[in-house]
Protein backbone atom coordinates (compact mmCIF):
# COMPACT_ATOMS: atom_id res chain seq x y z
CA UNK A 1 0.00 0.00 0.00
CA UNK A 2 1.51 3.41 -0.98
CA UNK A 3 1.93 6.08 1.50
CA UNK A 4 -0.82 8.12 0.25
CA UNK A 5 -3.25 5.49 0.30
CA UNK A 6 -1.86 4.19 3.99
CA UNK A 7 -2.70 8.08 5.08
CA UNK A 8 -6.49 8.06 3.94
CA UNK A 9 -6.75 4.39 5.12
CA UNK A 10 -5.43 5.29 8.68
CA UNK A 11 -7.81 7.95 8.68
CA UNK A 12 -10.76 6.74 7.46
CA UNK A 13 -10.31 4.46 10.42
CA UNK A 14 -10.71 7.59 13.04
CA UNK A 15 -13.23 9.17 11.00
CA UNK A 16 -10.97 11.75 10.18
CA UNK A 17 -10.55 13.33 7.40
CA UNK A 18 -6.93 15.11 5.39
CA UNK A 19 -5.03 18.02 5.86
CA UNK A 20 -3.10 18.66 2.56
CA UNK A 21 -0.98 21.53 2.33
CA UNK A 22 0.89 23.09 -0.52
CA UNK A 23 4.18 25.36 -0.79
CA UNK A 24 6.55 25.99 -3.30
CA UNK A 25 9.64 23.96 -3.05
CA UNK A 26 12.43 26.40 -3.18
CA UNK A 27 10.64 29.43 -1.65
CA UNK A 28 12.57 31.06 -0.93
CA UNK A 29 15.46 28.52 -1.13
CA UNK A 30 15.27 24.62 -0.67
CA UNK A 31 16.88 24.32 2.58
CA UNK A 32 14.25 26.23 3.35
CA UNK A 33 11.52 24.20 2.17
CA UNK A 34 13.09 21.15 3.68
CA UNK A 35 12.99 22.38 6.79
CA UNK A 36 8.99 23.53 6.62
CA UNK A 37 8.25 19.89 5.43
CA UNK A 38 9.07 18.61 8.90
CA UNK A 39 7.36 21.81 10.07
CA UNK A 40 3.81 21.48 8.37
CA UNK A 41 3.64 17.98 9.67
CA UNK A 42 4.56 18.50 13.39
CA UNK A 43 1.70 21.04 13.05
CA UNK A 44 -0.63 18.67 11.68
CA UNK A 45 -0.25 18.31 8.03
CA UNK A 46 -1.13 14.58 6.52
CA UNK A 47 0.18 15.40 3.18
CA UNK A 48 2.55 17.60 1.64
CA UNK A 49 1.83 19.19 -2.19
CA UNK A 50 5.24 20.89 -3.34
CA UNK A 51 4.69 22.81 -5.96
CA UNK A 52 7.70 22.81 -9.27
CA UNK A 53 8.17 26.29 -10.10
CA UNK A 54 7.02 26.99 -13.65
CA UNK A 55 7.97 30.17 -15.73
CA UNK A 56 4.19 29.98 -16.64
CA UNK A 57 2.13 29.02 -14.30
CA UNK A 58 -1.32 29.27 -16.02
CA UNK A 59 -3.50 27.89 -13.68
CA UNK A 60 -2.23 29.83 -10.79
CA UNK A 61 -3.08 33.00 -9.33
CA UNK A 62 -0.58 35.95 -8.24
CA UNK A 63 0.00 34.30 -5.07
CA UNK A 64 1.65 31.31 -6.66
CA UNK A 65 2.89 32.92 -9.39
CA UNK A 66 5.28 35.08 -7.31
CA UNK A 67 6.24 32.03 -5.54
CA UNK A 68 7.28 30.39 -8.47
CA UNK A 69 9.19 33.16 -9.49
CA UNK A 70 10.68 33.97 -5.82
CA UNK A 71 11.97 29.99 -6.38
CA UNK A 72 13.16 29.81 -9.77
CA UNK A 73 15.51 33.10 -8.60
CA UNK A 74 16.94 31.03 -6.31
CA UNK A 75 17.89 28.70 -8.51
CA UNK A 76 15.70 25.77 -7.80
CA UNK A 77 15.23 23.38 -10.71
CA UNK A 78 13.34 19.77 -10.86
CA UNK A 79 16.33 17.59 -9.87
CA UNK A 80 17.70 19.75 -7.24
CA UNK A 81 13.87 19.32 -5.80
CA UNK A 82 14.09 15.40 -6.38
CA UNK A 83 17.61 15.57 -4.35
CA UNK A 84 15.65 17.98 -1.42
CA UNK A 85 13.00 15.32 -1.47
CA UNK A 86 15.66 12.78 -0.66
CA UNK A 87 17.03 14.12 1.83
CA UNK A 88 13.65 14.90 3.98
CA UNK A 89 12.67 11.53 3.21
CA UNK A 90 15.42 10.32 5.76
CA UNK A 91 13.52 12.07 8.23
CA UNK A 92 9.36 11.47 7.72
CA UNK A 93 7.34 9.19 5.91
CA UNK A 94 4.55 11.89 5.28
CA UNK A 95 2.95 11.53 1.77
CA UNK A 96 5.00 13.93 -0.58
CA UNK A 97 3.47 14.71 -4.04
CA UNK A 98 4.59 17.02 -6.64
CA UNK A 99 2.49 19.66 -8.21
CA UNK A 100 3.18 21.54 -11.67
CA UNK A 101 2.91 21.71 -14.98
CA UNK A 102 3.92 19.07 -17.76
CA UNK A 103 6.81 20.98 -19.39
CA UNK A 104 9.99 20.62 -16.64
CA UNK A 105 8.94 16.84 -16.46
CA UNK A 106 9.00 17.11 -20.09
CA UNK A 107 12.34 18.55 -20.47
CA UNK A 108 13.64 16.14 -17.73
CA UNK A 109 12.57 13.09 -19.69
CA UNK A 110 9.04 11.20 -18.37
CA UNK A 111 10.67 7.47 -17.88
CA UNK A 112 14.07 9.04 -15.77
CA UNK A 113 11.54 11.44 -14.15
CA UNK A 114 9.35 8.66 -12.76
CA UNK A 115 12.33 6.13 -11.60
CA UNK A 116 14.08 8.97 -10.19
CA UNK A 117 11.03 10.57 -8.43
CA UNK A 118 9.88 7.49 -6.88
CA UNK A 119 13.80 6.64 -5.81
CA UNK A 120 13.57 10.10 -3.96
CA UNK A 121 10.39 8.92 -1.96
CA UNK A 122 8.00 11.11 -4.16
CA UNK A 123 4.53 9.42 -3.49
CA UNK A 124 2.41 10.72 -6.13
CA UNK A 125 2.66 13.86 -9.34
CA UNK A 126 -0.39 16.08 -10.19
CA UNK A 127 0.67 17.35 -13.56
CA UNK A 128 -2.20 20.12 -14.26
CA UNK A 129 -2.21 20.05 -17.81
CA UNK A 130 -1.56 17.05 -18.65
CA UNK A 131 -5.52 15.70 -18.66
CA UNK A 132 -6.15 11.96 -18.38
CA UNK A 133 -6.72 11.54 -22.16
CA UNK A 134 -2.98 12.28 -22.82
CA UNK A 135 -1.26 11.13 -19.78
CA UNK A 136 -1.71 7.30 -20.96
CA UNK A 137 2.49 6.77 -21.40
CA UNK A 138 3.13 8.11 -18.59
CA UNK A 139 0.96 7.05 -16.33
CA UNK A 140 2.08 3.54 -17.63
CA UNK A 141 5.73 4.45 -16.59
CA UNK A 142 4.83 5.95 -13.15
CA UNK A 143 2.58 2.96 -12.22
CA UNK A 144 5.98 0.46 -13.13
CA UNK A 145 7.29 2.61 -10.65
CA UNK A 146 4.20 2.77 -7.82
CA UNK A 147 4.06 5.93 -8.16
CA UNK A 148 0.68 7.29 -7.82
CA UNK A 149 -0.99 10.13 -10.97
CA UNK A 150 -3.31 12.19 -9.34
CA UNK A 151 -6.01 14.24 -11.49
CA UNK A 152 -8.14 16.80 -11.56
CA UNK A 153 -11.89 17.30 -11.66
CA UNK A 154 -13.35 21.03 -11.76
CA UNK A 155 -17.08 22.24 -11.87
CA UNK A 156 -16.83 22.00 -15.00
CA UNK A 157 -16.12 18.38 -15.49
CA UNK A 158 -18.42 16.30 -17.10
CA UNK A 159 -19.81 12.38 -16.79
CA UNK A 160 -17.35 11.21 -19.64
CA UNK A 161 -14.26 12.69 -17.91
CA UNK A 162 -15.70 11.47 -14.42
CA UNK A 163 -15.35 8.34 -15.72
CA UNK A 164 -11.51 8.55 -16.96
CA UNK A 165 -10.09 10.42 -13.92
CA UNK A 166 -12.31 7.19 -12.10
CA UNK A 167 -10.59 4.69 -14.00
CA UNK A 168 -6.92 6.40 -14.13
CA UNK A 169 -6.25 8.30 -10.89
CA UNK A 170 -4.00 6.84 -8.24
CA UNK A 171 -4.24 8.39 -4.70
CA UNK A 172 -6.77 10.56 -4.31
CA UNK A 173 -8.85 12.66 -6.82
CA UNK A 174 -8.46 16.17 -6.84
CA UNK A 175 -11.84 18.55 -6.57
CA UNK A 176 -11.03 21.89 -7.75
CA UNK A 177 -13.50 24.03 -6.08
CA UNK A 178 -13.80 27.36 -8.22
CA UNK A 179 -13.75 27.61 -11.73
CA UNK A 180 -10.24 29.89 -12.56
CA UNK A 181 -7.30 30.11 -11.01
CA UNK A 182 -5.48 29.54 -7.81
CA UNK A 183 -5.86 32.31 -4.75
CA UNK A 184 -7.59 32.09 -1.54
CA UNK A 185 -11.31 33.45 -1.20
CA UNK A 186 -13.82 34.83 0.94
CA UNK A 187 -16.37 31.77 0.46
CA UNK A 188 -16.75 28.43 -0.15
CA UNK A 189 -19.23 28.15 -3.43
CA UNK A 190 -22.13 26.16 -2.74
CA UNK A 191 -22.08 24.21 -5.20
CA UNK A 192 -18.63 22.42 -3.53
CA UNK A 193 -21.37 20.01 -1.77
CA UNK A 194 -23.79 18.67 -4.51
CA UNK A 195 -20.53 18.37 -6.86
CA UNK A 196 -19.07 16.20 -4.48
CA UNK A 197 -21.77 14.17 -3.97
CA UNK A 198 -22.23 13.24 -7.50
CA UNK A 199 -18.36 12.50 -7.88
CA UNK A 200 -18.60 10.57 -5.09
CA UNK A 201 -21.11 8.13 -6.60
CA UNK A 202 -18.66 7.48 -9.65
CA UNK A 203 -15.12 6.80 -7.85
CA UNK A 204 -14.13 4.75 -5.26
CA UNK A 205 -10.71 7.02 -4.45
CA UNK A 206 -10.30 9.48 -1.93
CA UNK A 207 -11.82 13.07 -2.71
CA UNK A 208 -9.90 15.89 -1.88
CA UNK A 209 -10.90 19.84 -2.38
CA UNK A 210 -9.14 21.84 -3.13
CA UNK A 211 -8.32 26.06 -4.53
CA UNK A 212 -9.91 28.94 -2.38
CA UNK A 213 -10.07 27.47 0.55
CA UNK A 214 -8.49 30.25 2.80
CA UNK A 215 -9.47 29.61 6.81
CA UNK A 216 -10.26 27.02 9.35
CA UNK A 217 -13.92 27.56 9.04
CA UNK A 218 -14.10 26.90 5.23
CA UNK A 219 -11.43 24.12 5.65
CA UNK A 220 -14.20 22.80 7.97
CA UNK A 221 -17.01 23.20 5.71
CA UNK A 222 -15.13 21.15 3.34
CA UNK A 223 -14.03 18.50 5.76
CA UNK A 224 -18.18 18.10 6.10
CA UNK A 225 -18.11 16.10 2.50
CA UNK A 226 -14.92 15.91 1.31
CA UNK A 227 -11.90 12.89 2.69
CA UNK A 228 -9.46 15.81 2.41
CA UNK A 229 -8.96 19.65 2.27
CA UNK A 230 -5.96 21.36 0.18
CA UNK A 231 -4.70 24.78 1.40
CA UNK A 232 -2.47 26.34 -0.81
CA UNK A 233 -2.47 30.11 -1.67
CA UNK A 234 -3.23 30.93 1.64
CA UNK A 235 -0.45 29.28 3.05
CA UNK A 236 1.99 30.67 0.24
CA UNK A 237 0.99 34.19 0.90
CA UNK A 238 2.79 33.98 4.04
CA UNK A 239 6.12 33.79 2.50
CA UNK A 240 5.76 37.24 0.92
CA UNK A 241 5.10 38.58 4.58
CA UNK A 242 7.59 36.46 6.68
CA UNK A 243 11.69 34.81 6.36
CA UNK A 244 13.27 32.42 8.95
CA UNK A 245 11.74 31.51 12.27
CA UNK A 246 8.80 34.20 12.36
CA UNK A 247 8.06 32.32 8.86
CA UNK A 248 8.15 28.80 10.60
CA UNK A 249 5.74 29.91 13.60
CA UNK A 250 3.58 31.73 11.34
CA UNK A 251 2.76 28.57 9.26
CA UNK A 252 3.41 26.59 11.72
CA UNK A 253 0.49 28.37 13.74
CA UNK A 254 -1.95 28.60 10.49
CA UNK A 255 -1.51 24.79 10.09
CA UNK A 256 -2.56 23.57 13.45
CA UNK A 257 -5.02 26.03 12.74
CA UNK A 258 -6.18 24.73 9.91
CA UNK A 259 -5.97 21.05 11.32
CA UNK A 260 -8.58 21.98 14.21
CA UNK A 261 -11.01 23.20 11.86
CA UNK A 262 -10.58 20.28 9.71
CA UNK A 263 -10.92 17.88 12.63
CA UNK A 264 -13.77 19.57 14.35
CA UNK A 265 -15.81 18.33 11.89
CA UNK A 266 -15.06 14.96 10.86
CA UNK A 267 -17.02 12.74 10.51
CA UNK A 268 -19.85 14.64 12.71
Amino acid sequence: MSRIAAMFANLAKKNEKALVTFITAGDPDLATTEELVLELEKSGADLIELGVPFSDPMADGPTIQLSSERALSSGTTLPKILAMVKSVRRKTEIPIILMGYYNPVFLYGPERFVTDAAAAGVDGVLLVDLPPEEAGEFKTAADRQGLNVIFLLTPTSDETRIGKVAKLGGGFIYYVSVTGVTGARTTVADTVFPDVKKIRERVSLPLAVGFGISDPAQAGRVAAVADGVVVGSALVKLFEEFRGDELRERLGEFVAALKAGVTAVDGR
